[in-house]
């Protein structure tokens, strides 16, 4: 049977009112996290990158250090694959920081590493400028325990860091998910390779000092 008449301009009065309800509604979808202004990331976003930089660069300064404090030949390879792979990661967090016209934090470790560094830029895990000394005056065996110690604690505060950036609602933007889950994957990993390299030295240390 044909459609009265006089349903159409109950129709169009229908797509009318859902017209404007869209229209009401479209500030309030523009304002939603990472859609902002075109915005595909969010504020908690760059502090993760920023502060992973800090926290990477540590890594790579006492990683460094293996060779000139006599460390033994596993530890060695362990020191090289953070230096490398760490220092790849710093080059991306830089990138993702500058393509998006965000402040970009010095990568220098010296800068902001030793005594008297600036409490701003000391992440989850990361060593006191009194744990740097300790482990910059060890040499091997000695050197091998605390870098695994500090290293495992290190690892432990960028999984932190990677748990309260996802606990925030944050790291949805494709590159930050991508580089936080492998954090979490990799440092994880690293922390069962480490913890077995350290039974070994903490079984034959030659004293009982606490790191």
């Amino acid at each position: 049977m044909p459609i009265p008449m006089r349903a159409a301009p109950h129709l169009t009065t229908t797509v009318a009112l859902a017209v404007v309800a869209g229209a009401a509604c479209a500030p309030a979808a523009a304002q939603a996290p990472g859609h902002v202004a075109g915005r595909e990331y969010a504020a908690a976003d760059v502090r993760f990158m920023s502060g992973m930089i800090y926290h990477h660069a540590q890594a790579v300064l006492i990683a460094g250090w293996a060779p000139s404090h006599d460390a033994s030949a596993s530890l060695r390879a362990l020191c090289e694959r953070i230096v490398v792979g760490q220092g790849d990661e710093i080059a991306l967090m830089r990138r993702w920081l500058g393509d998006r016209h965000e402040d970009v934090p010095d990568a220098n470790p010296a800068h902001s590493m030793m005594p008297g560094m600036n409490p701003a830029t000391m992440m989850a895990g990361m060593l006191s400028a009194e744990q740097l000394a300790r482990l910059d005056g060890a040499r091997g065996p000695e050197f091998d325990r605390l870098f695994l110690t500090f290293m495992i604690q290190h690892h432990k505060g960028a999984i932190t860091m990677v748990n309260q950036l996802f606990g925030a609602g944050a790291g949805e933007q494709e590159t930050v998910y991508r580089f936080a889950s492998g954090v979490y994957a990799d440092q994880t990993t690293e922390i069962e390779r480490m913890q077995k390299m350290l039974v070994p030295l903490l079984f034959h240390s030659s004293h009982g000092n606490p790191p």
